[in-house]
């Protein structure tokens, strides 16, 4: 299912997307999709980099999948 979006873009990234969507002969949707899909990847890499210095750091704990399990009554 797609969703439609209402977004603002810097004028420059504008034309940017317009040249390659047309030298790509892609939808400009298609070109951000994956962008955003790529940029994700960064994202939880980013988080899992946080999340394991935060365990390092005592700030947060690891927790036993049966635990997790048996408080999910799985």
């Amino acid at each position: 299912m797609q969703v439609r979006h209402n977004i603002t873009l810097d004028e420059s990234v504008s034309r940017e997307l317009e040249v390659l969507a047309g030298e790509l002969r892609e939808k400009k949707s298609a070109i951000i999709e994956k962008a955003l899909e790529a940029y994700f990847d960064l994202l939880d890499l980013k988080l899992a980099k946080k999340r394991l210095a935060d365990l390092g750091k005592g700030r947060d704990r690891l927790i036993e999948a049966e635990a997790v399990w048996k408080k999910l009554g799985l």
